[in-house]
């Protein structure tokens, strides 16, 4: 399989992950700022995803999609996910029932404020941020272009504004 398919664009194999990856500071929320299209974030916006530690050892994973819009109605899915191999930037991910898929860390900031995420095929990337709406998006998309993923295909899942802080009454 390849990372770029479909597109007229040379295939590349899908890469590994370029470094590893302490889950400790993986853990956490992150904002999805790019995504290939896939079926099951059909029309999602303001996407989150939610990883923790479990008590049996496993990861607990919740996405949260608000359809149609950033304050549209929010929908969960609830999974698990286990690391598999050394350096614990693969892993495999289950949300629905026995059965697990590769999700791996392809890259990420050394602050881990930002990660490129995907599948051992090449069809499946994401990329997340700490932010929802971070500064460095531009050289995020850089990042997946290099590793093979095509610009072009990619959704940009809208996110609400932060608010602004408390405005200071007018001087009399």
């Amino acid at each position: 399989m390849t990372a770029c398919t479909g597109d007229g664009f040379d295939p590349k194999p899908a890469p590994q992950p370029a470094k590893p990856v302490e889950l400790s500071r993986y853990l956490g929320r992150w904002y999805e700022i790019a995504r290939y299209p896939n079926r099951f974030e059909k029309g999602c916006e303001a996407v989150t995803a939610e990883y923790a530690r479990r008590p049996d050892g496993l990861i607990s994973v919740t996405n949260t999609c608000r359809k149609g819009s950033p304050s549209g109605p929010a929908t969960q899915a609830e999974g698990r996910a286990k690391v598999v191999g050394e350096g614990g930037a693969k892993l495999k991910v289950s949300f629905f029932g026995p059965f697990f898929s590769d999700y791996w860390v392809l890259d990420h900031a050394d602050d881990y404020a930002w990660a490129l995420v995907g599948d051992s095929d090449g069809e499946l990337f994401w990329i997340l941020s700490r932010e929802p709406n971070p500064a460095n998006r531009a050289e995020l998309v850089r990042r997946a272009e290099a590793l093979g993923y095509h610009p072009d295909r990619l959704i940009f899942p809208r996110h609400l504004e932060p608010a602004a802080g408390p405005i200071s009454p007018s001087a009399p």
